[in-house]
């Protein structure tokens, strides 16, 4: 009786501990399906059905790989990628990487605003009003919140995305169609299929997500003595943005594609949903947009002024006042507003912001994942936590697989129509 009482007590503390480090991990994972991601999975499912589910699963090895790198890193160092890379590289070669990633993260941010204003319309709500009306909302969450307030928000943000997989099941997929794709993969040798999966491998994984990992484990506060507790929170994460995205290319591959609709964006998918799965179904799809977008759209910004401000030495941290942290919430401030500001202008290039911003995420990517590798099997910086011999065979398989992807996503436009 006492040993089962001691075993319950034991479990007890270690769920208590578990959900009080529980966050970074989820939170970081969950918003790699934003409007851009959402668009890339619906597009595949629309056109090639379940055929390119498969993706999933290498798309999987990769973020856990990634993402646990950069959360020991952050534990053990107690430094964001920001000040490693300036401290290692040198202020010249950190400038030229934040500039890019700063203009990048507009771009992507812009995105995400398209995002809120797409799926609101399908409810009938004007850009005009939703957009600005998100900013002030995203903006008031971060610089008049906590960091817990903000994580707990964005930990709901995370578990609403869930919403696709009803939308998928009121779609009536084909399971055993579904698994056959997945056990038998079919890989077509076409420009189009090649860039398609390039782009759902590719959207998996982005060069800010590894400055935001590792900083909101800082902030955070934890230790080593956490970090198997840490692990679980980066596979949780990581299996939620699967699933998620399971589910979108389900939808679409079962509605969609059997009817050959075509979609350009995240919007059309919930739109054609309607005739199809019905209203219900298309308005489900429509709020998994919204949710994502919102979401985006202030981790985005967020993410870019932690790693901007401690790259040039400012203090920065969701709970740090404004007086404390200006340079920190000016830009997180200037992000927003730029970003909204292009979503209210009438007829603004949107396709052509949304391509340059994942053209530059794509340029800089290796360059960051390179210099991800190299501190952490840097003794001086990471003592006794290097690399194992393992992990290096797949960290650096990752980066040579995601440069692979990231030069043929800019190179294969050249040889195809």
């Amino acid at each position: 009786m006492f040993m089962a009482k001691l075993k319950e007590s034991n479990f007890l503390r270690k769920l208590a501990i578990f959900f009080a480090i529980l966050g970074p991990g989820i939170i970081t994972g969950s918003v790699d399906n934003d409007a851009g991601g959402i668009t890339t999975y619906s597009v595949a499912g629309a056109i090639y059905g379940y055929g390119l589910i498969w993706t999933l699963i290498p798309s999987l090895i990769v973020l856990l790989v990634i993402q646990e790198m950069n959360a020991r890193m952050g534990i053990v160092t107690g430094k964001g990628l920001s000040d490693l890379i300036r401290e290692n590289a040198g202020m010249k070669i950190t400038f030229f990487i934040f500039v890019g990633l700063l203009l990048s993260n507009i771009g992507n941010t812009t995105t995400e605003f398209a995002g809120v204003a797409g799926s609101l319309e399908i409810f009938g709500i004007s850009k005009y009003i939703s957009v600005p009306i998100a900013a002030v909302f995203v903006w008031f969450l971060v610089v008049k919140g906590t960091y817990q307030t903000a994580e707990r928000i964005f930990l709901i943000f995370s578990v609403s995305l869930l919403t696709y997989v009803v939308s998928a099941l009121m779609s009536h997929p084909h399971w055993d169609e579904i698994g056959h794709a997945i056990i038998h993969p079919h890989i077509e040798t076409t420009t189009q299929s090649l860039a398609m999966i390039i782009a759902l491998v590719g959207t998996t994984i982005a060069p800010w997500m590894q400055f935001y990992m590792q900083s909101t484990v800082i902030e955070k506060g934890l230790k080593m003595k956490n970090y198997k507790y840490t692990l679980v929170d980066i596979a949780v994460g990581c299996v939620i943005t699967i699933v998620v995205a399971f589910f979108i290319m389900v939808a679409c591959g079962s509605t969609l594609h059997p009817n050959g609709i075509q979609i350009n964006e995240a919007k059309d998918a919930a739109l054609a949903l309607k005739p199809l799965a019905g209203k219900l179904a298309s308005q489900v799809f429509a709020f998994g947009l919204f949710v994502a977008s919102v979401f985006s759209a202030t981790i985005l910004p967020l993410a870019t002024a932690y790693y901007i401000s401690e790259a040039f030495g400012f203090e920065a941290g969701i709970d740090k006042k404004w007086d404390e942290a200006k340079e920190f919430y000016t830009l997180y401030t200037g992000i927003l507003i730029v970003s909204a500001i292009i979503i209210l202008i009438p007829n603004a290039p949107l396709i052509k912001i949304s391509i340059w911003s994942q053209v530059i995420n794509g340029i800089l990517l290796p360059v960051v994942l390179v210099s991800m590798i190299l501190l952490i099997n840097n003794k001086k910086i990471m003592g006794a936590y290097v690399n194992k011999p393992y992990q290096n065979i797949i960290g650096w398989s990752a980066v040579v697989i995601l440069a692979g992807l990231s030069v043929g996503l800019l190179i294969i436009p050249f040889f195809g129509r």
